[in-house]
């Protein structure tokens, strides 16, 4: 089982989205956590909605600091559009997902941005798989 860490800047939008998606399609086979490099208050009501259409809740979650120790309890740390600022831990594998989060957006947007992310999250969680698979995590 691998420990994925997902990083976004605020952690109000795609990292609990990455989350949550990651976790649905590895059925118990990893886990993972989500964190932000400046966490908001709470997650964005629109990316409530949007999870929700999925039958994903996600009104109780609350954003978190990404920290060295969060960090160490993952093999992997995805980082999200402006996460720079996430903590470097030797031994970990940095992937980076190329996803810039808009401040605004609308929610046929945000629909969008939903779908691309799960389309990542399906294919990392077909990597891990693998790597768990042939010993290489």
């Amino acid at each position: 089982m691998a420990t994925v860490l997902f990083v976004s800047e605020s952690d109000t939008g795609y990292s609990p989205i990455a989350s949550a998606l990651f976790e649905r399609a590895a059925a118990g086979r990893h886990r993972a956590l989500s964190a932000g490099t400046r966490p908001g208050d709470r997650v964005d009501p629109l990316v409530v909605d949007v999870m929700r259409a999925l039958g994903i809740d996600l009104s109780e979650q609350r954003p978190r600091p990404v920290t060295d120790k969060l960090v160490k309890q993952a093999n992997v740390v995805v980082t999200i559009g402006d996460a720079d600022e996430c903590p470097y831990v030797p031994g970990r594998l940095y992937i980076e997902w190329d996803l810039d989060e808009p401040r605004s957006r609308s929610i046929q947007e945000l629909r969008e941005a939903r779908d691309d992310i799960g389309w990542h999250a399906d294919a990392l969680v077909v990597e891990l798989d693998w790597w768990v698979i042939h010993g290489d995590l």
